[in-house]
């Protein structure tokens, strides 16, 4: 059988299996759970900076004493930021696969002392989960992105483990993006982002958040980027997300050139030990492909490496679809 090792912001993984940033990896039950049907590394649960305010606003707003505010918000805060870094500590303690916990922000003041506690609590990598909403018509896209640089130049000050972004495609040129990215230092990128997306009931006339689970269809645009992003000359480790729905999923994106893939949405439909069946297919496909290493075979489609590059720059289907009547 196929070796499934894989390495991944410099980490040793046992398999490129991730469980990703969820309900799922927000216990330290579901954590062994994980690591016994073979993952090869857990994403924490994220914690939200718009999580604490909520928490901080809402305890504020039952208050009848002004004094009391300050005290009840430190509190809240501090309550919810030691929970997290237990849980990190206890992951260490009881798990041998990596963990890496996750921080969705969108702004680089209120959160970046915190990531230097996650290292402290023994993290072994440290995700953070950033958009930013071009909603100013006023600002061009390059004022937008010097956010994301700004972000990355004051955590790199403040912690010495590995740093993974994971992003979303809505920029106007991404490649430009992830070079940018790795020349201030960051390790690695998950590609791509599931953002919340709005809805229209139309019975009810009201705006109903979008299905948060996504379908195995959804591979197809972000295999073209992370097929194009690791043929760069750059070294900066890609995580490839959405849309990984089965083993074969997961093959797709290690010859797209992933360093590793992370799973989430079928684990909720399937559980959690459905990992077990996806490494199985990968080594499977290994065996019948003649691999003995995923080493052996990732990136043997990206870009640089297929014969025909121009098939990933193609936008248009007039050659494919001119002979439809």
């Amino acid at each position: 059988m196929g070796n499934l090792s894989a390495k991944y912001l410099g980490l040793n993984l046992r398999s490129p299996l991730i469980v990703s940033s969820s309900r799922l990896t927000s216990t330290l039950g579901h954590l062994r759970e994980a690591e016994d049907h073979g993952a090869g590394a857990v994403v924490l649960k994220s914690l939200f900076e718009e999580q604490i305010n909520f928490y901080i606003h809402a305890a504020s707003a039952i208050s009848a004493y002004p004094e009391a505010d300050d005290y009840i918000s430190y509190y809240t805060k501090s309550h919810s930021v030691e929970e997290y870094l237990n849980l990190i500590r206890e992951a260490k303690k009881s798990l041998e696969i990596p963990v890496i916990p996750s921080i969705n922000c969108y702004t680089s003041e209120s959160w970046t002392g915190f990531a230097r506690n996650i290292e402290e609590a023994g993290a072994d990598a440290i995700e953070i989960n950033v958009f930013v909403m071009p909603v100013d018509r006023k600002k061009s896209s390059a004022d937008t992105e010097k956010i994301y640089f700004q972000l990355i130049e004051k955590l790199k000050k403040v912690v010495s483990i590995p740093v993974a972004l994971k992003i979303g495609f809505r920029f106007s040129n991404v490649l430009y993006m992830i070079d940018q990215f790795y020349l201030r230092g960051v390790d690695g990128l998950v590609m791509f982002n599931r953002f919340y997306e709005p809805d229209i009931d139309i019975n009810k006339m009201e705006i109903v958040p979008a299905s948060i689970f996504s379908s195995a269809n959804e591979i197809r645009y972000v295999l073209r980027w992370i097929a194009m992003a690791s043929s760069q000359d750059i070294r900066i480790d890609i995580s490839a997300t959405t849309g990984v729905h089965s083993g074969e999923d997961a093959v797709r994106y290690l010859l797209a050139g992933a360093d590793s893939v992370q799973v989430c949405s079928v684990l909720y439909e399937k559980g959690i030990a459905y990992l077990e069946t996806m490494n199985e297919t990968i080594a499977k496909w290994m065996d019948n492909k003649g691999f003995s290493e995923v080493s052996e075979f990732k990136g043997k489609l990206n870009h640089i490496n297929y014969g025909n590059p121009s098939v990933f720059e193609r936008t248009q289907f007039m050659k494919y679809f001119s002979s439809v009547e």
